[in-house]
Protein backbone atom coordinates (compact mmCIF):
# COMPACT_ATOMS: atom_id res chain seq x y z
CA UNK A 1 0.00 0.00 0.00
CA UNK A 2 0.83 3.57 -0.16
CA UNK A 3 2.94 5.59 2.01
CA UNK A 4 1.26 8.88 3.24
CA UNK A 5 3.01 12.44 4.51
CA UNK A 6 1.12 13.20 7.64
CA UNK A 7 1.85 16.71 7.40
CA UNK A 8 -1.11 19.05 6.61
CA UNK A 9 -1.39 20.85 3.26
CA UNK A 10 -3.94 24.19 3.06
CA UNK A 11 -5.79 23.25 -0.07
CA UNK A 12 -9.05 24.95 -1.79
CA UNK A 13 -12.38 25.16 0.43
CA UNK A 14 -14.73 22.61 -1.08
CA UNK A 15 -18.43 22.66 -0.87
CA UNK A 16 -21.25 20.71 -2.62
CA UNK A 17 -24.31 18.72 -1.85
CA UNK A 18 -22.06 15.73 -1.08
CA UNK A 19 -18.62 17.07 -0.63
CA UNK A 20 -17.04 19.48 2.30
CA UNK A 21 -13.23 19.93 2.64
CA UNK A 22 -12.63 23.31 4.92
CA UNK A 23 -9.70 22.46 6.73
CA UNK A 24 -6.06 21.49 5.79
CA UNK A 25 -5.26 17.97 5.03
CA UNK A 26 -5.05 15.65 7.29
CA UNK A 27 -6.33 17.54 9.47
CA UNK A 28 -4.08 18.98 11.85
CA UNK A 29 -6.02 18.05 15.03
CA UNK A 30 -6.46 14.40 14.07
CA UNK A 31 -2.48 14.00 14.10
CA UNK A 32 -2.27 12.37 17.68
CA UNK A 33 -4.83 9.76 16.67
CA UNK A 34 -2.21 8.79 13.82
CA UNK A 35 1.13 9.18 16.07
CA UNK A 36 -0.98 7.18 18.70
CA UNK A 37 -1.60 4.07 16.17
CA UNK A 38 2.20 4.32 15.02
CA UNK A 39 2.35 3.89 18.97
CA UNK A 40 0.11 1.18 19.05
CA UNK A 41 -0.28 -0.84 15.99
CA UNK A 42 1.96 -2.45 13.07
CA UNK A 43 2.71 -0.21 10.55
CA UNK A 44 0.91 -3.06 8.08
CA UNK A 45 -2.29 -1.53 9.31
CA UNK A 46 -1.79 2.12 7.82
CA UNK A 47 -1.28 2.98 4.10
CA UNK A 48 -4.71 4.61 3.30
CA UNK A 49 -5.27 8.11 3.03
CA UNK A 50 -4.70 10.26 5.98
CA UNK A 51 -8.57 11.32 7.11
CA UNK A 52 -10.22 9.75 10.37
CA UNK A 53 -13.26 8.26 9.99
CA UNK A 54 -15.85 9.75 12.29
CA UNK A 55 -19.36 8.40 10.77
CA UNK A 56 -20.85 7.40 7.11
CA UNK A 57 -24.03 7.41 5.76
CA UNK A 58 -25.04 6.58 2.10
CA UNK A 59 -22.56 7.84 0.09
CA UNK A 60 -20.38 9.71 2.15
CA UNK A 61 -18.11 9.95 4.86
CA UNK A 62 -17.14 12.37 7.25
CA UNK A 63 -14.74 13.27 10.18
CA UNK A 64 -15.60 15.45 13.26
CA UNK A 65 -13.69 18.10 12.07
CA UNK A 66 -16.41 19.34 9.02
CA UNK A 67 -15.02 17.32 5.95
CA UNK A 68 -17.19 15.35 3.93
CA UNK A 69 -16.42 12.74 1.13
CA UNK A 70 -17.85 10.60 -1.62
CA UNK A 71 -17.44 7.40 -1.33
CA UNK A 72 -15.59 5.18 -3.76
CA UNK A 73 -14.05 2.89 -1.87
CA UNK A 74 -17.33 1.18 -0.38
CA UNK A 75 -14.62 0.84 2.25
CA UNK A 76 -13.13 -2.17 0.16
CA UNK A 77 -15.95 -2.85 -1.98
CA UNK A 78 -18.04 -3.94 1.34
CA UNK A 79 -20.96 -1.05 1.55
CA UNK A 80 -22.61 -2.13 -1.78
CA UNK A 81 -26.37 -0.61 -0.37
CA UNK A 82 -24.33 2.14 1.28
CA UNK A 83 -23.39 2.91 5.00
CA UNK A 84 -25.43 2.88 7.57
CA UNK A 85 -28.71 1.68 5.52
CA UNK A 86 -32.04 2.14 7.43
CA UNK A 87 -32.64 -1.68 6.88
CA UNK A 88 -29.09 -2.51 8.27
CA UNK A 89 -29.33 -0.23 11.33
CA UNK A 90 -33.02 -1.52 12.14
CA UNK A 91 -31.84 -4.96 12.11
CA UNK A 92 -28.39 -4.75 14.06
CA UNK A 93 -30.64 -2.84 16.70
CA UNK A 94 -33.59 -5.42 17.00
CA UNK A 95 -30.52 -7.84 17.21
CA UNK A 96 -28.78 -5.95 20.10
CA UNK A 97 -32.25 -5.76 21.68
CA UNK A 98 -33.36 -8.82 21.54
CA UNK A 99 -30.57 -9.75 23.05
CA UNK A 100 -29.10 -12.78 21.42
CA UNK A 101 -25.20 -11.53 20.69
CA UNK A 102 -23.05 -14.69 20.07
CA UNK A 103 -24.88 -18.42 19.65
CA UNK A 104 -21.37 -20.61 18.28
CA UNK A 105 -23.00 -23.16 15.80
CA UNK A 106 -25.85 -23.34 18.45
CA UNK A 107 -28.89 -23.08 15.60
CA UNK A 108 -31.01 -19.73 15.85
CA UNK A 109 -33.62 -18.96 13.29
CA UNK A 110 -31.97 -16.18 11.46
CA UNK A 111 -29.46 -18.91 10.23
CA UNK A 112 -32.25 -21.12 8.72
CA UNK A 113 -32.96 -17.84 6.70
CA UNK A 114 -30.32 -17.12 5.77
CA UNK A 115 -28.87 -20.09 4.77
CA UNK A 116 -32.32 -20.56 2.58
CA UNK A 117 -31.71 -16.50 0.79
CA UNK A 118 -28.49 -17.93 -0.05
CA UNK A 119 -29.35 -20.81 -1.36
CA UNK A 120 -32.11 -19.45 -3.13
CA UNK A 121 -29.56 -17.05 -4.94
CA UNK A 122 -26.95 -19.90 -6.05
CA UNK A 123 -26.84 -21.46 -9.05
CA UNK A 124 -29.65 -24.34 -8.30
CA UNK A 125 -31.66 -24.19 -5.06
CA UNK A 126 -32.21 -27.36 -5.07
CA UNK A 127 -28.73 -28.91 -5.03
CA UNK A 128 -26.94 -26.18 -3.20
CA UNK A 129 -26.28 -25.30 0.24
CA UNK A 130 -24.42 -22.64 1.66
CA UNK A 131 -22.33 -22.39 4.95
CA UNK A 132 -21.80 -19.39 7.41
CA UNK A 133 -18.43 -18.17 7.85
CA UNK A 134 -16.71 -14.71 9.44
CA UNK A 135 -14.08 -13.68 7.11
CA UNK A 136 -13.41 -13.75 3.15
CA UNK A 137 -10.19 -15.66 3.53
CA UNK A 138 -12.23 -17.87 5.92
CA UNK A 139 -14.20 -18.83 2.89
CA UNK A 140 -11.58 -18.91 0.38
CA UNK A 141 -9.74 -21.50 2.81
CA UNK A 142 -13.19 -23.94 2.82
CA UNK A 143 -13.38 -23.63 -1.05
CA UNK A 144 -10.04 -25.33 -1.09
CA UNK A 145 -10.64 -27.85 2.19
CA UNK A 146 -13.90 -28.75 0.23
CA UNK A 147 -12.34 -28.99 -3.59
CA UNK A 148 -9.08 -31.18 -1.98
CA UNK A 149 -11.68 -33.39 0.20
CA UNK A 150 -13.61 -34.18 -2.67
CA UNK A 151 -10.83 -35.01 -5.20
CA UNK A 152 -9.29 -37.28 -2.19
CA UNK A 153 -12.35 -39.39 -1.67
CA UNK A 154 -13.67 -39.39 -5.13
CA UNK A 155 -10.31 -40.39 -6.55
CA UNK A 156 -7.13 -40.36 -4.53
CA UNK A 157 -4.40 -38.67 -3.08
CA UNK A 158 -2.90 -37.82 -6.84
CA UNK A 159 -5.92 -35.66 -7.21
CA UNK A 160 -4.81 -32.71 -4.96
CA UNK A 161 -3.58 -29.90 -6.94
CA UNK A 162 -5.26 -26.34 -6.79
CA UNK A 163 -5.19 -23.95 -9.83
CA UNK A 164 -5.32 -20.48 -9.67
CA UNK A 165 -4.04 -17.24 -11.42
CA UNK A 166 -1.25 -15.23 -11.50
CA UNK A 167 -1.98 -11.49 -9.79
CA UNK A 168 -4.85 -13.24 -8.25
CA UNK A 169 -5.78 -12.15 -4.47
CA UNK A 170 -7.47 -15.33 -2.63
CA UNK A 171 -6.67 -13.49 1.35
CA UNK A 172 -4.03 -13.35 3.91
CA UNK A 173 -3.64 -16.92 5.49
CA UNK A 174 -2.07 -19.68 4.78
CA UNK A 175 -3.67 -21.57 2.59
CA UNK A 176 -5.24 -18.43 0.53
CA UNK A 177 -1.64 -16.91 0.07
CA UNK A 178 -0.83 -20.06 -1.66
CA UNK A 179 -3.69 -19.74 -4.15
CA UNK A 180 -3.09 -16.10 -4.69
CA UNK A 181 -0.57 -15.30 -7.97
CA UNK A 182 1.79 -12.38 -5.95
CA UNK A 183 4.95 -14.06 -5.23
CA UNK A 184 5.64 -11.07 -3.22
CA UNK A 185 2.85 -11.45 -0.85
CA UNK A 186 3.72 -15.37 0.32
CA UNK A 187 7.60 -15.00 0.31
CA UNK A 188 7.19 -15.61 4.14
CA UNK A 189 6.03 -18.78 3.32
CA UNK A 190 9.69 -19.81 2.92
CA UNK A 191 8.93 -22.50 0.06
CA UNK A 192 6.64 -23.01 -3.35
CA UNK A 193 4.26 -26.34 -2.66
CA UNK A 194 3.72 -27.84 -5.58
CA UNK A 195 -0.06 -28.80 -4.94
CA UNK A 196 -0.64 -25.02 -5.94
CA UNK A 197 -0.03 -23.57 -9.54
CA UNK A 198 -0.51 -20.85 -10.92
CA UNK A 199 -1.10 -19.73 -14.32
CA UNK A 200 -1.66 -16.21 -16.86
CA UNK A 201 -4.86 -14.30 -16.63
CA UNK A 202 -6.46 -13.49 -19.44
CA UNK A 203 -7.00 -10.19 -18.64
CA UNK A 204 -5.11 -8.63 -22.54
CA UNK A 205 -2.97 -6.11 -20.59
CA UNK A 206 -0.51 -7.35 -18.67
CA UNK A 207 -1.10 -10.40 -20.08
CA UNK A 208 -1.88 -9.90 -24.17
CA UNK A 209 -2.70 -13.25 -24.39
CA UNK A 210 -5.97 -14.52 -23.90
CA UNK A 211 -6.36 -17.82 -25.30
CA UNK A 212 -7.90 -20.55 -23.27
CA UNK A 213 -4.65 -22.90 -24.96
CA UNK A 214 -1.70 -20.79 -22.60
CA UNK A 215 -4.17 -22.55 -19.36
CA UNK A 216 -3.14 -25.81 -20.95
CA UNK A 217 0.21 -24.64 -22.22
CA UNK A 218 0.88 -23.96 -19.12
CA UNK A 219 -0.28 -26.53 -17.46
CA UNK A 220 1.76 -29.17 -19.69
CA UNK A 221 5.03 -27.32 -18.76
CA UNK A 222 4.75 -27.41 -15.39
CA UNK A 223 4.39 -30.60 -15.87
CA UNK A 224 0.41 -31.24 -15.01
CA UNK A 225 -1.81 -33.28 -15.97
CA UNK A 226 -5.91 -33.01 -15.40
CA UNK A 227 -6.40 -36.16 -13.46
CA UNK A 228 -3.83 -34.28 -10.63
CA UNK A 229 -6.28 -31.32 -10.27
CA UNK A 230 -8.50 -31.21 -7.54
CA UNK A 231 -9.64 -27.70 -8.23
CA UNK A 232 -9.20 -24.59 -10.23
CA UNK A 233 -9.67 -21.31 -8.19
CA UNK A 234 -10.29 -17.49 -10.19
CA UNK A 235 -11.90 -14.42 -9.10
CA UNK A 236 -15.05 -13.45 -10.95
CA UNK A 237 -12.64 -10.31 -11.42
CA UNK A 238 -9.51 -9.98 -10.64
CA UNK A 239 -9.43 -7.34 -7.94
CA UNK A 240 -6.05 -5.49 -9.56
CA UNK A 241 -8.09 -4.56 -12.48
CA UNK A 242 -10.80 -5.24 -11.99
CA UNK A 243 -10.02 -7.88 -14.84
CA UNK A 244 -12.50 -9.98 -16.40
CA UNK A 245 -12.58 -12.96 -18.50
CA UNK A 246 -13.42 -13.15 -21.70
CA UNK A 247 -16.66 -15.32 -22.10
CA UNK A 248 -15.37 -17.89 -24.25
CA UNK A 249 -11.96 -18.55 -21.73
CA UNK A 250 -14.65 -18.54 -19.05
CA UNK A 251 -16.95 -21.20 -20.73
CA UNK A 252 -14.12 -23.51 -22.20
CA UNK A 253 -12.64 -23.36 -18.44
CA UNK A 254 -15.63 -24.90 -17.24
CA UNK A 255 -16.15 -27.25 -19.76
CA UNK A 256 -12.21 -28.45 -19.03
CA UNK A 257 -13.40 -28.72 -15.63
CA UNK A 258 -16.55 -30.77 -16.30
CA UNK A 259 -14.37 -33.12 -18.62
CA UNK A 260 -11.96 -33.93 -16.00
CA UNK A 261 -13.93 -33.70 -12.56
CA UNK A 262 -12.61 -30.75 -11.24
CA UNK A 263 -14.20 -28.13 -9.00
CA UNK A 264 -14.51 -25.03 -10.11
CA UNK A 265 -14.60 -22.46 -7.29
CA UNK A 266 -15.47 -18.56 -8.04
CA UNK A 267 -14.02 -16.41 -6.02
CA UNK A 268 -17.33 -13.44 -5.36
CA UNK A 269 -15.69 -12.13 -2.32
CA UNK A 270 -15.40 -8.31 -3.54
CA UNK A 271 -17.27 -9.44 -6.97
CA UNK A 272 -20.69 -10.49 -5.35
CA UNK A 273 -23.99 -9.24 -4.54
CA UNK A 274 -24.70 -6.50 -7.07
CA UNK A 275 -21.07 -4.76 -7.49
CA UNK A 276 -20.91 -5.15 -11.57
CA UNK A 277 -24.22 -5.36 -12.92
CA UNK A 278 -25.04 -9.20 -11.67
CA UNK A 279 -25.61 -10.74 -8.57
CA UNK A 280 -22.85 -12.48 -8.74
CA UNK A 281 -20.11 -11.48 -11.19
CA UNK A 282 -19.49 -15.01 -12.72
CA UNK A 283 -22.94 -14.96 -14.27
CA UNK A 284 -21.89 -12.39 -16.48
CA UNK A 285 -19.67 -15.76 -18.20
CA UNK A 286 -22.96 -18.09 -18.50
CA UNK A 287 -20.74 -20.62 -16.50
CA UNK A 288 -21.50 -22.91 -13.52
CA UNK A 289 -19.43 -22.57 -10.39
CA UNK A 290 -19.19 -26.03 -7.85
CA UNK A 291 -17.98 -23.57 -5.38
CA UNK A 292 -18.37 -19.72 -4.60
CA UNK A 293 -16.71 -17.67 -2.18
CA UNK A 294 -18.62 -14.85 -0.43
CA UNK A 295 -17.75 -11.75 1.64
CA UNK A 296 -17.53 -8.30 1.82
CA UNK A 297 -20.98 -7.45 0.19
CA UNK A 298 -23.20 -10.44 1.93
CA UNK A 299 -23.63 -7.66 4.72
CA UNK A 300 -22.17 -3.88 3.66
CA UNK A 301 -21.93 -3.98 7.12
CA UNK A 302 -20.91 -6.17 9.37
CA UNK A 303 -17.84 -9.54 9.00
CA UNK A 304 -19.27 -12.12 7.62
CA UNK A 305 -18.70 -14.59 4.40
CA UNK A 306 -20.18 -17.42 3.36
CA UNK A 307 -19.24 -20.61 0.96
CA UNK A 308 -22.31 -21.76 -1.28
CA UNK A 309 -21.44 -24.42 -3.07
CA UNK A 310 -22.98 -28.33 -5.06
CA UNK A 311 -24.53 -30.28 -1.69
CA UNK A 312 -22.24 -33.63 -2.34
CA UNK A 313 -19.26 -31.17 -1.88
CA UNK A 314 -20.35 -29.60 1.01
CA UNK A 315 -21.46 -32.49 2.73
CA UNK A 316 -18.53 -34.41 3.25
CA UNK A 317 -17.87 -33.96 6.68
CA UNK A 318 -19.78 -34.97 9.76
CA UNK A 319 -21.43 -32.91 12.19
CA UNK A 320 -19.66 -30.48 14.17
CA UNK A 321 -16.49 -31.26 11.96
CA UNK A 322 -16.56 -28.17 9.60
CA UNK A 323 -17.72 -25.13 11.66
CA UNK A 324 -16.13 -21.62 13.16
CA UNK A 325 -16.13 -20.15 15.71
CA UNK A 326 -18.61 -17.12 14.75
CA UNK A 327 -20.49 -19.13 11.87
CA UNK A 328 -23.51 -17.56 11.84
CA UNK A 329 -23.31 -14.67 14.19
CA UNK A 330 -26.61 -13.29 15.18
CA UNK A 331 -25.99 -10.09 14.80
CA UNK A 332 -23.63 -9.89 11.37
CA UNK A 333 -26.70 -12.80 10.16
CA UNK A 334 -29.10 -10.27 11.09
CA UNK A 335 -27.75 -7.52 8.95
CA UNK A 336 -26.51 -9.80 6.46
CA UNK A 337 -30.80 -10.69 5.78
CA UNK A 338 -31.55 -7.00 5.55
CA UNK A 339 -28.69 -6.37 3.18
CA UNK A 340 -29.90 -9.27 0.44
CA UNK A 341 -33.58 -7.68 0.99
CA UNK A 342 -32.43 -4.31 -0.08
CA UNK A 343 -30.21 -5.36 -2.98
CA UNK A 344 -33.31 -7.78 -4.21
CA UNK A 345 -36.21 -4.78 -3.43
CA UNK A 346 -34.12 -1.77 -5.18
CA UNK A 347 -33.15 -4.10 -7.70
CA UNK A 348 -29.70 -2.84 -7.10
CA UNK A 349 -27.84 -5.05 -9.56
CA UNK A 350 -29.57 -3.61 -11.90
CA UNK A 351 -29.42 -0.56 -11.02
CA UNK A 352 -25.10 -0.98 -10.29
CA UNK A 353 -25.44 -1.96 -14.68
CA UNK A 354 -27.25 1.06 -15.42
CA UNK A 355 -24.73 3.76 -13.28
CA UNK A 356 -21.95 1.85 -15.27
CA UNK A 357 -23.48 3.41 -18.50
CA UNK A 358 -22.28 7.02 -16.87
CA UNK A 359 -19.28 5.60 -15.00
CA UNK A 360 -17.92 3.71 -17.63
CA UNK A 361 -17.58 6.10 -20.42
CA UNK A 362 -17.10 8.69 -18.18
CA UNK A 363 -13.54 6.88 -16.85
CA UNK A 364 -12.96 5.99 -20.48
CA UNK A 365 -12.54 9.51 -21.49
CA UNK A 366 -9.78 10.81 -18.79
CA UNK A 367 -8.32 7.38 -19.62
CA UNK A 368 -8.33 8.60 -23.05
CA UNK A 369 -7.26 11.97 -22.25
CA UNK A 370 -3.63 10.79 -20.59
CA UNK A 371 -3.21 7.25 -21.98
CA UNK A 372 0.51 7.57 -22.02
CA UNK A 373 0.10 7.51 -18.14
CA UNK A 374 -3.07 5.66 -17.47
CA UNK A 375 -2.21 2.95 -19.26
CA UNK A 376 -5.08 0.53 -19.03
CA UNK A 377 -8.68 0.93 -17.90
CA UNK A 378 -11.22 -1.70 -17.53
CA UNK A 379 -14.23 -1.66 -15.37
CA UNK A 380 -18.02 -3.16 -15.48
CA UNK A 381 -21.20 -2.17 -13.67
CA UNK A 382 -19.94 0.08 -10.69
CA UNK A 383 -16.68 -1.22 -10.10
CA UNK A 384 -13.71 0.13 -12.27
CA UNK A 385 -10.22 1.00 -12.40
CA UNK A 386 -7.52 2.64 -13.89
CA UNK A 387 -3.57 1.53 -14.49
CA UNK A 388 -1.18 4.04 -13.91
CA UNK A 389 2.24 3.76 -15.44
CA UNK A 390 5.62 5.51 -16.57
CA UNK A 391 4.99 7.14 -19.50
CA UNK A 392 4.78 5.16 -22.88
CA UNK A 393 5.34 2.14 -21.28
CA UNK A 394 3.38 -0.87 -19.02
CA UNK A 395 5.62 -0.38 -16.06
CA UNK A 396 3.54 0.54 -12.53
CA UNK A 397 3.79 4.11 -11.59
CA UNK A 398 2.82 3.60 -8.10
CA UNK A 399 4.37 7.04 -6.94
CA UNK A 400 2.03 8.68 -9.64
CA UNK A 401 -1.07 6.85 -8.85
CA UNK A 402 -1.12 7.98 -5.33
CA UNK A 403 -0.57 11.81 -6.07
CA UNK A 404 -3.55 11.62 -7.99
CA UNK A 405 -5.31 9.50 -5.12
CA UNK A 406 -4.40 11.97 -2.83
CA UNK A 407 -5.61 14.76 -4.82
CA UNK A 408 -8.74 13.24 -4.99
CA UNK A 409 -9.04 13.16 -1.05
CA UNK A 410 -8.11 17.11 -1.04
CA UNK A 411 -11.40 17.52 -3.67
CA UNK A 412 -13.75 15.48 -1.27
CA UNK A 413 -13.50 12.19 -3.17
CA UNK A 414 -12.43 9.18 -1.27
CA UNK A 415 -10.97 6.35 -3.03
CA UNK A 416 -8.99 3.45 -0.87
CA UNK A 417 -5.17 3.57 -1.81
CA UNK A 418 -4.07 2.57 -5.03
CA UNK A 419 -3.78 -1.47 -5.20
CA UNK A 420 -2.50 -3.60 -8.39
CA UNK A 421 0.39 -5.53 -8.65
CA UNK A 422 3.10 -3.10 -7.32
CA UNK A 423 -0.27 -0.51 -6.26
CA UNK A 424 -0.41 1.28 -9.47
CA UNK A 425 -4.46 0.91 -9.98
CA UNK A 426 -6.69 3.64 -9.16
CA UNK A 427 -9.89 1.30 -7.93
CA UNK A 428 -13.53 2.81 -8.25
CA UNK A 429 -15.98 0.88 -6.94
CA UNK A 430 -19.16 3.50 -5.24
CA UNK A 431 -21.87 2.34 -3.03
CA UNK A 432 -24.41 0.72 -5.66
CA UNK A 433 -27.01 3.59 -4.25
CA UNK A 434 -24.73 6.20 -5.15
CA UNK A 435 -27.66 9.05 -6.82
CA UNK A 436 -26.98 9.97 -10.65
CA UNK A 437 -25.78 13.47 -9.95
CA UNK A 438 -23.33 12.29 -6.97
CA UNK A 439 -21.80 9.32 -10.05
CA UNK A 440 -21.58 12.49 -12.28
CA UNK A 441 -19.92 15.12 -9.65
CA UNK A 442 -17.45 12.51 -8.77
CA UNK A 443 -16.24 11.69 -12.09
CA UNK A 444 -15.81 15.27 -12.43
CA UNK A 445 -13.68 15.65 -9.56
CA UNK A 446 -11.54 12.38 -10.56
CA UNK A 447 -11.35 14.35 -14.02
CA UNK A 448 -10.15 17.30 -12.62
CA UNK A 449 -7.73 15.89 -9.68
CA UNK A 450 -6.21 14.36 -12.97
CA UNK A 451 -5.66 17.67 -15.19
CA UNK A 452 -4.34 19.28 -12.07
CA UNK A 453 -1.57 16.14 -11.54
CA UNK A 454 -0.96 15.36 -14.93
CA UNK A 455 -1.00 18.29 -17.31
Amino acid sequence: MAEYDLTPVAVPAVQTRYRTIQTKIPVPESLPIFEELKRSEPRSMMGQPPIIWDHAEGITISDRWGNRWIDWSSGVLITNVGHAHPAIVAALRAAVERPLLASYVFVHEDRAKLTRMLREISPDPSSYQAFLLSTGSEATENCIKLAKTYALEKHGPQKRVIVSFQNAFHGRTYGAQLAGGNPKLKRWIGCECPNFVQVPFPDGYKNPDTRFELFLETLEAKKIKPEQIAGVMSESFQGCGPDFFPDDYACKLEAYCRQHDIVLIMDEVQAGFGRSGRMFSYQHYGITPDLIACGKGISSSLPISAVIGRTDIMGLYAPGSMTSTHSASPLAVGVAIANIRVIQDEKLPERAEKMGEILIPGLAAVQKRYSHVLGCFHGRGLVAGIQVVKPGTREPDSALATRINLKCVQKGLLMFAPVGVAGECLKVAPPLTIPEDALRESIGVFSDACDEVLD
